[in-house]
Parts: structure tokens; C-alpha cells; sequence
């Protein structure tokens, strides 16, 4: 039996856009409906807003004399966390209260960029997906970060840690609109 046998017996084998589905249904209409539904979006904002608050929290309870042993958990979790995602390079980070943050300028922009967008997201109306695909979009959002790339490469000098947060910000806006407009708000059910 050869792998193209398997594969042709396969009904679908394509990745197909939500569009363009078979059952004609849209994606987001097979997603679970009921708790896991209902819980998705408020835990995605909560998340979200947690992580750049730790952002900022952490850095001030490393920056204390005596933490507690909550507190030095909470420290080593945090700068753990941002290890797997971050390089952590102390001259491309922010530094407050005489302690790096847990990521570089860049993320630090990028989960501000998240938050702000998903706090506003979650007060206004009308945030769904609306023109433009959301590619363009999230093309368009990352510009200001390749300018200040092409920037660091032609030149060998590195931005502001405060340009390089500014720039990534739009991005960390962007994929959260793209996600948010993705899972039906709790007042949109029927």
C-alpha cells in the first residue's frame, strides 16, 4: 500500500478556508458552543492583561530587598516564562526599578500593543474584522518594526529601546484584534 493509495482515500487532504468549506459553514460556527465558548474570550482579555501587568510587577518585587517566598516564585516564573519567548538581553531591554524586565523592548511593546488593544476591545463595539484581510493588516502592522530592522542592519546602530517597544506595539494590537474577531462576544449569542 503506497502513501498516495492512503491520501486519496483521505475525503479532504487540503486546508481549506473557512469560506470555502464543504458544509459551507463558516469556522467559527463548529467551534464548541456553551462554557468552553462563553469562556474563551474573557480568559484570552484576562491573560492578556495579566502578562503585561507581570510584566512591570516583576521587576519592582526583584528590585525589593526581601521578597516573599510567593514573590520570589512569582519572580522566577515570570523571568522563566520570558526566557523561552525573549533573548532577555539586557542592553535591548527596559530596566525599572534598577531590575531588567522579564522580556526585551521589543516583546515589552508587542504585550503592551496586546493589552491596550484588548482592553479597548473589550469596552467598544464594532472591533470585529472589517475592509482590509486581516494578511494586509498584520503586513501593514509590521512595518514599523522592519523599518527599525533595516534601520539596525544598514546602519549597525541600534534604535532607542523606546522606538523599537513603539514599533512592535501595532503588531501586538493587530494579533489581538485578529484573535478577538475570531470568537463571538457573550452579548452576540443567540
Amino acid at each position: 500500500m503506497s502513501a498516495s493509495s492512503v491520501m486519496s482515500s483521505v475525503a479532504d487532504t487540503s486546508a481549506t478556508p473557512a469560506r470555502c468549506r464543504a458544509d459551507g459553514k463558516d469556522m467559527r460556527e463548529s467551534v464548541p458552543s456553551g462554557v468552553l465558548q462563553a469562556a474563551l474570550r474573557p480568559a484570552f482579555v484576562a491573560a492578556t492583561v495579566v502578562w503585561a501587568l507581570l510584566l512591570a510587577l516583576v521587576p519592582f518585587l526583584a528590585g525589593r530587598a526581601h521578597a516573599t517566598t510567593i514573590g520570589a516564585a512569582l519572580i522566577v516564573a515570570v523571568y522563566a516564562a520570558g526566557s523561552v519567548i525573549c533573548h532577555q538581553l539586557p542592553e535591548r531591554s527596559f530596566h525599572l526599578w534598577a531590575a531588567q524586565l522579564p522580556v526585551c523592548a521589543r516583546c515589552t511593546g508587542i504585550y503592551a500593543g496586546a493589552a491596550v488593544a484588548v482592553i479597548v476591545a473589550s469596552v467598544a463595539r464594532g472591533f470585529e474584522r472589517r475592509g482590509r484581510g486581516p494578511r494586509t493588516v498584520l503586513v501593514a502592522a509590521a512595518l514599523p518594526t522592519l523599518a527599525t530592522l533595516a534601520y539596525e542592519w544598514t546602519t549597525g546602530h541600534m534604535p532607542a529601546n523606546a522606538i523599537r517597544a513603539a514599533a512592535r506595539a501595532p503588531l501586538g494590537a493587530t494579533v489581538v484584534w485578529m484573535v478577538l474577531s475570531s470568537m463571538p462576544r457573550r452579548d452576540a449569542r443567540t
